[in-house]
């Protein structure tokens, strides 16, 4: 008798299973009014696992109901993107390091002497193409680089991890956290019932939340802002020497992000501030530098990890694999025409060349499809391969023909292959062409779930665990904020179950921003959390954060008669230290400075709040100030400045404003005074980009 399989495992069955009082979780037993059909009617047995062969192997083409359900997804919005709408790229060129053919024989990999065209796309995932730059979200990271063996594209994020483990749960994913569709608000928000109902009711996505929520989802600038690959991947090397990889992006600058508060501001402020802010750099000859790296471990090392490298909702901790690099990307050219580059470029996971090919990952596997089908209707033709923004540099060549927008004109007779009747027609390239990794695949066609899938708060708490206590106090206050726009009490409820599994600390936090202490549901774990882990030290941005200002942006509150040297001087340093100086003054026309030079303004005050820069400085005359302590928005751009824990520069003329504010100018060591053109002590004090230890006094 053949052996039965197991049974094929929800990742809401942990839920449900584990609250037995109070019944709202259990699954209504379907009736034939009830039962979710395909289009065709067809009931539906199983929503939450692709069919593969095997739990772990590779997601089965036949799949009718994953491609149904994904290609009605991929054609809901026209032409918008359905997900990563707003977006926004740069030109520029990828040159690899020296030692990567032991790895893998990727051309663009391996050869240090060329330098690869690169198109990157940065972009929100929740938001409609009008939305603002800074909302709570996750960020793309798409790269297309431009090889001499053809386009290959990486297509990923700026959180390692995502919110589900199979890709037919992404409609249901972004559906929930789109727009409700019954309102069609809120917009490029996570903050509201039918988000919250959906992740609280899918353990799985406990990990990616505690991203989401920390500081990682506000992202200071595109160009102090980590990528990577999020699934798995192969290399294979010329020898044919398979390692399985995580991709990683880092930039040059360090990985910073905005406050809370503080990005709410600028959304009002400056809803293109992202989009501004690399505009702004690459204009300036500030290029923005990425480095590649991979994690790389070959089959039996990966069999020893205590999670499944195929669970896209899992990290490798570096402490456990370190980063290899293996080349930098530098973005230098911004594009002549958004829409016909920015808005038109076509990214595609399933764009490869030789030396890189697939995991059986799940969620990579739907994505192969998806994307590919997404740009058909998107852009509404299978020729988009010809628009410019696409267009592979090498020679490109097949036998296709015809369709909606066909630009290339074919004189051959043949269309087909194998022929007779053109010896010139394209024929395949043997062995010199991409072939598959040869991996070895058998399994019983089910839908399941892996059981190595079903620890769902390890990680989640390995994160928490290793962030500093101001990181850990913003994930807090995400979550109270997040939970605090959801109406029905149920979903809280679950939510606090879910932190208590996470770190009953967070969840005490947050239930008692709430006030919803000992409300939590219990909610047992498949698995039991590991709170052993040890920390890893680089989830965190700030255990380590480079002391440096090189990127960032001061702003100077000016007025009439302000010392132009002292001006002169800050320019000059900030320079020095590869950082920008914009000047703020009360009107946009300028000022006149105290050797009486009419100077102009980069802001006027009622229209830059202190929150766009990264540091302050305060700098009117004696005659200045006291005409600024009768603007409210004078007084605000300094209390401003102090509670989002900026450091903070001024001369003895600008001790008034700090009365008026409210803002002991002995705080702490972020509040720095300017004496004549001494500006050293303030440059360095910036370096620590913020004060956390003020935090607690100004929260």
């Amino acid at each position: 008798m053949a052996k039965k399989p197991p049974r094929s495992r929800r990742p809401s069955d942990t839920v449900n299973e584990s609250i037995a009082d109070g019944g709202e979780l259990h699954q209504v037993a379907p009736s034939v009014e009830t039962s979710l059909t395909t289009n065709q009617g067809l009931p539906v047995s199983d929503d939450q696992n692709s069919l593969k062969a095997g739990a772990r192997g590779p997601v089965l083409l036949e799949d009718f109901h994953l491609r149904e359900k994904i290609t009605h997804f991929d054609h809901e919005r026209i032409p918008e993107r359905v997900v990563h709408a707003r977006g926004y790229g740069a030109h520029g060129y990828f040159q690899a390091y020296e030692g990567n053919d032991e790895l893998t024989k990727a051309d663009f990999l391996c050869d240090p002497e060329i330098k690869t065209p690169v198109f990157c796309r940065f972009s929100t995932v929740a938001g409609s193409e009008g939305s603002f730059d800074t909302a709570r979200d996750v960020r793309g990271f798409a790269t297309k680089f431009y090889t001499r063996e053809g386009n290959y594209d990486l297509v990923g994020n700026n959180i390692p991890v995502f919110f589900i483990q199979d890709a037919i749960k992404f409609p249901d994913l972004i559906h929930a956290v789109k727009p409700e569709p019954d309102r069609a608000f809120p917009q490029a928000q996570s903050a509201h019932d039918t988000f919250w109902d959906f992740v609280s009711l899918t353990p799985e996505s406990m990990h990616m939340l505690m991203w989401v929520m920390s500081d990682r989802a506000i992202p200071r600038s595109f160009r102090m802002m980590q990528g990577f690959g999020v699934n798995t991947f192969r290399l294979v090397n010329a020898q044919g020497k398979v390692k399985l990889v995580k991709f990683h992006w880092r930039p040059k600058l360090g990985t910073f992000s905005l406050i809370w508060d503080e990005a709410v501001v600028i959304s009002g402020a400056d809803p293109d501030f992202h989009r501004r802010d690399l505009w702004n750099a690459i204009q300036a000859g500030d290029f923005p530098e990425y480095e590649l790296s991979v994690q790389a471990v070959d089959e039996k090392q990966a069999e020893k990890l205590d999670f499944d490298i195929l669970d896209a909702t899992k990290i490798i901790p570096e402490e456990v694999i370190p980063l290899r690099p293996l080349g930098k990307m530098v973005l230098n050219r911004m594009p002549s025409n958004f829409f016909a580059e920015t808005e038109q470029v076509a990214f595609c996971p399933a764009n490869l060349v030789p030396g890189i090919d697939f995991s059986d990952d799940p969620l990579l596997q739907g994505r192969l499809f998806s994307y590919l089908d997404t740009q058909l209707s998107r852009l509404g033709s299978p020729n988009f391969q010809e628009i410019p923004i696409n267009a592979p540099k090498n020679a490109w060549q097949n036998l296709q023909r015809d369709g909606h927008m066909r630009m290339r004109v074919d004189p051959s007779r043949v269309s087909y292959e194998p022929n007779s009747l053109d010896m010139a027609a394209p024929r395949e390239a043997g062995p010199d062409g991409f072939q598959s990794i040869p991996i070895p695949t058998e399994g019983t066609k089910l839908r399941q779930r892996p059981e190595s899938f079903a620890d769902h708060y390890s990680q989640a708490h390995l994160f928490y665990k290793s962030l500093t206590e101001p990181e850990q106090r913003h994930v807090a206050g995400g979550f109270a904020f997040e939970l605090g726009k959801c109406q029905e009490l149920k979903i809280r409820r679950r939510m606090l179950g879910h932190l208590e599994n996470i770190e009953p600390k967070l969840a005490e936090m947050v239930a008692e921003k709430l006030g919803m202490e000992g409300e939590a549901d219990e909610i047992q774990p498949a698995v039991e959390v590991n709170r052993r882990i040890k920390p890893s030290p680089a989830l965190s941005q700030y255990a380590a954060a480079p002391q440096t200002i090189a990127g960032r942006k001061i702003g100077v509150l000016v007025t009439d008669g302000t010392d132009a040297k002292l001006l002169d001087a800050l320019v000059k340093k900030a320079k020095a230290e590869k950082a920008t100086v914009e000047i703020v003054a009360p009107k946009v026309g300028g000022f006149t400075t105290d050797d009486d030079e009419l100077r102009p303004a980069d802001h006027f005050l009622g229209g830059a709040p202190s929150a766009v820069f990264d540091a302050v400085v305060l700098a009117p005359s004696a005659a200045g100030a006291q005409e600024l302590l009768t603007t409210a928005a004078a007084v605000d751009w300094l209390r401003m400045a102090f509670a989002h824990l900026k450091i903070i520069g001024y001369t003895a003329e600008a001790a008034p404003l700090f009365e008026a504010a409210n803002v002991d100018p002995d705080a702490d060591e972020g509040v720095v005074v300017i004496q004549g053109v001494k500006v050293g002590d303030f440059i360095e004090a910036a370096k620590r980009h913020r004060i956390w230890e003020r935090e607690p006094k100004v929260r």
